[in-house]
């Protein structure tokens, strides 16, 4: 008996959440989130889009950050059925398989993002300190081997957490945090021995998030003592210059994550409505942002794109 009730409790389905005490106005909520992701798609599509088709572009910076796109692109198509499948009505339940291969691409992803800006920082370290053996040690092979390296690290460290999701006992109610899927929330749920979880995250924060944010830092840090050695002032700005869509990126990446980790350990007492608000920001904010940040500041991706949209305007 004890075997059949386990059984249930694996196979069963999870609710999803949409915004609550505002469920009467879904329907209103989809149109701008729905809005939101038709920007997400549209923006990196078209980053994609003009690094494939401008040579000029074919650069390892412009390479690193159509990885930067991809990997926006890929979290809006692995979060978009269900957030909007809730907020328009006709998707109220995930199955536990579903829930944990979303997991897994969310938290893949989200630790993608994460390499991908360190390889940008590393690019511009390059760049700025070592200009001189800038295309001699960033070859097109290399960029290939990084790429590979980044979806290697992100998708291989991140699987013994989540196939472990698989055989837990889920004996509480079973209703998510989000309109997705997240492993912190199934934690929640659990009512099997979590230890390896909460540990091996742990690690995981360490390991990626943490410790790309150090290496990101530091490589500033040397960039910062490189430029101002620089003579001019002219020079010394145009080199910062090209940093500064990186570091936006950056904290656009990085601070989503820091609060929504935030409010998961210490903000229990917060209202719901604020960890469904942190949660779409973690998710959406990024990949909304870094197209624009990108097609504003980065001169080679405005013109090509104010020129890609002046021909489809005649």
């Amino acid at each position: 008996m004890s075997a059949l009730s386990d059984s249930h409790i694996k196979s069963s389905s999870f609710v999803l959440t949409g915004v609550p005490g505002l469920e009467v106005y879904s329907l209103w909520l989809a149109i701008p989130f729905s809005s939101i992701y038709a920007m997400v798609f549209l923006g990196n599509c078209t980053v994609l889009h003009v690094i494939r088709t401008e040579p000029s572009l074919y650069q390892p910076t412009f390479y690193f950050l159509a990885m930067l796109s991809l990997t926006d692109l890929c979290m809006g198509l692995s979060t978009v059925h269900t957030v909007l499948g809730v907020l328009w009505g006709f998707m109220q339940k995930i199955s536990l398989d579903f829930c944990i291969a979303q997991s897994y691409f969310i938290h893949g992803l989200s630790s993608m993002e994460s390499s991908v800006l360190l390889g940008m920082a590393f690019d511009r370290y390059i760049a700025i300190c070592n200009p001189l053996c800038y295309s001699s040690i960033l070859t097109n092979d290399k960029i290939m081997k990084i790429g590979v390296a980044i979806l290697c690290r992100s998708f291989s460290l991140i699987s013994p957490a989540i196939i472990r999701l698989k055989f837990l006992s889920y004996c509480r109610p079973h209703v998510l945090s989000h309109s997705f899927c997240l492993h912190q929330d199934l934690l929640r749920l659990a009512c099997s021995d979590i230890r390896f979880n909460s540990i091996y995250a742990l690690f995981l924060v360490i390991m990626n998030l943490l410790l790309d944010a150090v290496l990101i830092i530091m490589s500033y840090i040397m960039i910062l003592h490189t430029v101002l050695v620089i003579a001019s002032r002219e020079e010394r700005m145009k080199s910062l210059q090209t940093c500064v869509s990186h570091i936006c990126a950056v904290l656009v990446f990085y601070i989503p994550i820091i609060g929504l980790t935030m409010v998961h350990r210490f903000g229990k007492h917060l209202s719901p409505l604020v960890h469904i608000l942190m949660g779409n920001v973690y998710i959406l904010f990024p990949p909304l942002m870094n197209p624009i940040i990108y097609s504003i500041k980065t001169q080679q991706i405005l013109r090509r794109v104010q020129r890609l949209f002046s021909l489809k305007a005649v």
